[in-house]
C-alpha cells in the first residue's frame, strides 16, 4: 500500500469542519499543529508589532494514495479555498515509507481494492 501526506493550513475556527470532511471522505485520523503562522501574497498586518492575522492550524493526514484526491477535494470544498482567498490551502506529498500504519492498512485494504 502506498501513502500520501495531505497537509492542510486553515483558520483555526474551521479545523473541526475540515476534520469531519476528511473523515467522511475516508481519512482515518490526523495530526493537528495549533497556532502556525504564514503569509500569502500580501504581508501580514500588524498593530504596534502585534500580528492581526488569525491563527492557523496545520492538519496532516496520512492517507492511501487512491483516496488522496477525493479527501483533498472534500477539504477544499468545506474550507471554500477556491472561493475565498486566504481561507486555506491543501496539498499532498508522496511518502516514501511509513511504519506504525498496520492498523490503517488492515482497515483500508478492502476499501482500496474497490477503488482500484
Amino acid at each position: 500500500m502506498h501513502f500520501k501526506l495531505i497537509i492542510t493550513l486553515v483558520k483555526e475556527d474551521i479545523t473541526n469542519d475540515i476534520m469531519d470532511a476528511a473523515r467522511a471522505a475516508g481519512a482515518t485520523g490526523a495530526t493537528v499543529l495549533n497556532q502556525v503562522r504564514g503569509e500569502g501574497m500580501e504581508a501580514s498586518k500588524t498593530f504596534f508589532g502585534l500580528n492581526l492575522e488569525t491563527q492557523r492550524d496545520m492538519l496532516m493526514f496520512l492517507v492511501e494514495e487512491h483516496m488522496c484526491r477525493s479527501i483533498m477535494e472534500s477539504i477544499a470544498d468545506i474550507g471554500k479555498f477556491d472561493e475565498q482567498p486566504g481561507s486555506g490551502i491543501v496539498f499532498q506529498i508522496d511518502v516514501e515509507d511509513a511504519l506504525g500504519v498496520t492498523g490503517q492498512i488492515n482497515r483500508l485494504s478492502d476499501i482500496v481494492e474497490e477503488k482500484i
